[in-house]
């Protein structure tokens, strides 16, 4: 396949589904050949097979963010599969502990959100990073949130993971940049995934309300077109965007 991404490899975390789902796939659609690492056998399986159906290349690596040997043989799985890696995406990340009040909120729970929304995205930065520098340099995505960012959250543990993620990514922007990396947090409002959706419904449970008619009334937007942003940033087309990036 040809197109702006045409010769790239790139590394999807969470890219079976949601918005890593549908920028794995986007990705494959403009030539890149895309490695996918989630946990989730069964809906990585599902986007490979819409990848190859439309002519694209991937493979799935299934992976624990939070482990780092796991991550780091991703990036070693990334580069025996293609031979190098010239863009990483992290999408991975979980909603846990919505509408909970302070003086309520396990810390289990805390530590359960933070292992695997900074946690890890720490550690594939950490892994694929090098790997990408070795190519003379490339992309690095980080999926942040506006909770966080700009606003507050319905999680106390979520928005505090997705503030951390945008944190490491401004401090590691002039750490990669000497390596001819543009490392992005991308910051998404309310997106149709499905962590939204149980988000929206638990909301709508919390207040007493019917939490199919929430749904309904979300207004919801495509990960479709944050997978476009996402794509964008990884060409050649994006070499003068920097910063942080706010989507719908």
């Amino acid at each position: 396949m040809t197109g702006r991404l045409s010769g790239k490899v790139a590394i999807v975390t969470g890219g079976a589904r949601g918005i890593g789902g549908a920028t794995a796939i986007q990705f494959a659609a403009d030539g890149a050949r895309v490695v996918i690492a989630d946990i989730r056998d069964a809906d990585a399986t599902e986007t490979l097979a819409t990848i190859h159906a439309h002519g694209g290349e991937a493979v799935f690596v299934q992976t624990d963010v939070t482990d780092e040997a796991a991550c780091a043989n991703l990036a070693e799985r990334a580069v025996a599969a293609f031979g190098h890696v010239d863009c990483l995406v992290t999408c991975a990340g979980i909603l846990q502990g919505a509408f909970v009040p302070l003086d309520d909120f396990p810390l289990e729970t805390f530590e359960r959100v933070q292992d695997v929304n900074v946690r890890g995205s720490f550690l594939t930065v950490k892994h694929c990073a090098p790997k990408i520098a070795a190519t003379g340099g490339g992309v690095v995505l980080c999926i942040a949130s506006g909770a966080g960012v700009k606003g507050g959250s319905s999680s106390i543990a979520y928005g505090t993971s997705k503030a951390a993620v945008h944190g490491m990514v401004m401090v590691l922007e002039s750490r990669l940049a000497p390596q001819n990396i543009r490392i992005h947090a991308i910051c998404p409002g309310s997106i149709d995934t499905p962590l939204k959706r149980d988000n929206v419904r638990d909301g709508a449970i919390a207040s007493g309300h019917d939490p199919e008619a929430a749904l309904a009334n979300a207004h919801l937007a495509s990960p479709d077109g944050v997978a476009k942003v996402l794509a964008f940033l990884a060409s050649a087309d994006a070499d003068y965007v920097r910063g942080t990036i706010f989507t719908r």
